[in-house]
Formats: C-alpha cells, structure tokens, sequence
C-alpha cells in the first residue's frame, strides 16, 4: 500500500500557497476592527499592520531555514517534532488540526459566504440562514475538489491568487492616488497625528487584529514533502510570499483610508472595500470587485482545506492520532489520504456550527475563535524560535540570534494582545482539555 503523497507542487505553487493563504479574507474584514481598536487613530492603525507584518516576515526567515534542513511529512509537525520529541510534535499535530486550521476554515467559508450575500444584495450578509447554508456549500465543494483533484486544487491556488491582488491593486493604486488629490489622506493623517497622544486604543488588540489578516504564511509547510526540490523551494517561498503579502496590504489599507474618512471606514465595518469601490470606480465595477473578493476568500479557503487534509495523514504515518492505518491510507486513484480528509472535514464542520453559536451568542457571548487560536500558535512559535537559537550553531550571528530574536518580539506582542481578549480564559480552558484529550490517541513506542 502506498504510503507517500507525490511531489507534484512547484515554487509557484509554494509562493501560491503563502501569498494565497493569508491574503483573501482578513485584510478585508479586519481593516475596520483595526482602526476601532486604534479609536480611529491612522498613524497607530499603520504601526498594527507594521508590527504584524514584522512577527510574519521574521517568522517566514526562521522556518525557512527549517524547511532547508528538516523534510518529512509536516513541515510543523517535523520541526517540532525534532526540537521537543515526538510527544511534542504529535501534540502539535493535534492542536494544528483539531484546533486550529479547521477553526479558520470555518471562519473563512463563512466570510466567503458573507460577501456573497453583500454581493447579492442581502440585507442580513452575516447571520441570515442563506449565510450559513452557503457556507457549507462552499466548505463542502472545496474539500471535494482536494480530494478528488489535487492538482486542481494546486491551480486554483494559483488562480486564485493571481485573481485576489486585481481588488487588492486597483482600490490600493487608485484609491492612494485619488485621496491624494481629494485630500482624504492628509486629513486622516492630521487627525490622527493631532490625537496620537490621546488615543486610548489598544495597540496591542490591534496587532493581534493584523496577526488574523496575516496568518496562513506557515501553511506552504504542511505540503513540504509535495513540494519539488523542497528544500530548496520552500524557503524562497516562505521569503518572497511574505514580502509581497506586506505590500500589498499596507498599500491596500492606505488606499481604503485616501477614499474614506476613518470614522466612515469603522460605520461601514465589513462593508467598507465595497462602499470605497463604488466611490471610486461605480456601482457596477464595484459590484464585480467584490465578486473578485468573493474568489479570494474562497482561494484563502482553498490553500487552507488542502493543508487541513494533510495532518491527520502526518500523524498517520508516525502511527499517532485517532485510527492511524486508516488516516496513512492513501487511495490509489485520487493519490490522496481518503480517511484523513473525511477527519478533517467533520472537524471543520463542527467547528462551522460553533462559529454560528458563537455569533448568535448561544454561549451566552461572542467567543473569539478567530484571534486565539492564531495567538496561541505564536506561543508555539516561540518554542521553536528558542530551540533554533540553541541548534543551528553553525549559523551567523545575525542568523543565528537577530532574526529569531525580532521573531520572538513580534510574537510576544501578539501574545500580549492576546491576554487582553475576553474569551481567552474560556478558550483555553477548552483548548487545554482538547489537547489533553489527544493524549488518549498517543502511542509510546515500543521498545
């Protein structure tokens, strides 16, 4: 029985799945919440995006020098396998799947389906039962495509985000050039540096804001054995998809803020992009813009689902996890982990129907299941960050302890902005019994 996915991706699917991954729904949605945060403030708001970008860029530098020395089936589960044994690294495995990436597929199915309905004219785009059943729908078709065409999925990849950086561009290009001559820019500006000393915002919250709209850079990792010439392939694109993901979203962000007045940005909330589009180019090209936007969400889907899929196999495979014969099987039609990808898919499902609850507040309140479980991989980071710096002592000094050490920085600013949120003792709590529970699928080695 065939046990080894095929290397069948190339660097520019690799830059595909960085760039892909983290630009598609969060730069959208978030841009608002940033700024509420920041009470407005565009100067603070800019330093957010900045400093999440800083925590992604180095964080990008670090694993690239993994991915140039360790390559088994997980790039994540490998390094920390590596670093902190096996125990460790199966833990990680177990919280990435169970805890994480399923989270935000659901997360993104949903933002996908809510700017659908804002593309259709829906009165209520976030919480109508048309909403939530599109979700589904979208969830459903993306982990069927993976499945049964792998290298479909790999071009949609592609596709998709070639698609995604058209919205991103032209309300970026046109809008900076507009607020320019309009004078919309200058004016936030000046408010902003007026009330810089003022503010009551909470830079931190902000950040980690961003780390949302930012994350998915480390999911090219969960493909590294697909990947041709990995070694070699995985870090350039870890490098250059970092770098573009940051240009174009402080670009983006300035070019929402030269079309629109802060305080209209934070009233529009996740309706901004398309009220900024009229404005500058018409109803009918804004009304297309956000179908591009709906393309882009479901290409940040996409790279998600077929990095989601491929965890319960890595575990598989170190006979680890809930049945590991069955998630290592790989079927020899669709070359794909068949069991491992029905694992993931119920879990994103469960995870789909406790968005809902948490929207509606059936818990009582709303429940941040989009912010910390991404702050609570940045402690994870830091681990790692740790354990490079005492391994790879045939590094530069610059290498060895400056990169790393900016990594560490930006990921404990975002862990500090993490604590600050309401839902994170609840979260936790819960997050420790999940993963606590994975130990009943551990098996010890036998001796």
């Amino acid at each position: 029985m065939e046990k080894h996915l095929e290397k069948r991706y190339g660097l520019t699917t690799a830059i595909a799945m960085v760039v892909g991954v983290v630009i598609g729904s969060g730069v959208f949605f978030k841009a608002d919440d940033v700024l509420k945060l920041t009470n407005g403030n565009l100067v603070l708001a800019l330093l957010a995006w900045g400093l999440g970008a800083f925590s992604m860029i180095f964080g990008a530098l670090v694993f690239a020098e993994f991915a140039q020395r360790i390559e088994k089936s997980n790039g994540i589960v490998d390094y920390s396998e590596m670093a902190y044994g096996k125990k460790f690294g199966y833990l990680v495995g177990w919280f990435k799947c169970v805890l994480y990436f399923s989270t935000l597929n659901a997360i993104i199915s949903w933002v996908a389906s809510m700017y659908t309905m804002i593309l259709m004219g829906s009165d209520n785009p976030s919480n109508s039962p048309s909403t939530w059943a599109l979700a589904v729908t979208y969830m459903l078709i993306i982990y069927l495509i993976n499945y049964f065409s792998p290298m479909l999925a790999g071009k949609l990849q592609i596709g998709s985000t070639v698609i995604k950086l058209i919205p991103l561009a032209l309300v970026a290009i046109v809008g900076i050039i507009s607020g320019l001559m309009n004078n919309v820019t200058a004016n936030n500006f000046q408010v902003a540096m007026d009330n810089i000393g003022n503010n009551g915002g909470t830079l931190a919250s902000a950040v980690v804001a961003t780390a949302f709209a930012y994350e998915g850079w480390i999911a090219a990792v969960t493909i590294n054995s697909e990947i041709k010439d990995s070694k070699k392939n995985l870090p350039r694109a870890l490098i250059i998809g970092t770098g573009i993901i940051f240009l174009v979203y402080v670009m983006y962000f300035l070019g929402i803020a030269s079309v629109l007045p802060t305080a209209d940005i934070m009233a529009q909330g996740d309706n901004a992009v398309y009220t900024a589009a009229t404005k500058l180019f018409g109803s009918t090209a804004s009304t297309i813009l956000i179908a591009l936007v709906v393309v882009s969400c479901l290409g940040t889907l996409n790279g998600l689902v077929l990095s989601t899929i491929r965890i319960p196999y890595s575990l598989g495979i170190r006979n680890q996890g809930p049945f590991p014969k069955q998630m290592s099987f790989i079927d020899p039609k669709t070359k794909m982990p068949t069991y491992s990808v029905i694992f993931a898919a119920i879990v994103s499902f469960i995870y789909l129907g406790l968005w809902y609850c948490s929207i509606n507040e059936l818990f009582g309140r709303f429940i941040g299941l989009d912010e910390i479980p991404i702050v609570m991989m940045y402690g994870l980071y830091i681990l790692l960050y740790i354990w490079y710096i005492r391994t790879f002592t045939d590094l530069g000094f610059v290498k060895r302890y400056i990169v790393p050490a900016c990594a560490t920085i930006g990921a404990l600013i975002i862990l500090y902005g993490g604590i600050t949120n309401p839902s994170v003792g609840l979260y936790l709590l819960v997050s420790v019994i999940v993963i606590l529970l994975g130990l009943f699928f551990y098996r010890k080695e036998e001796a």
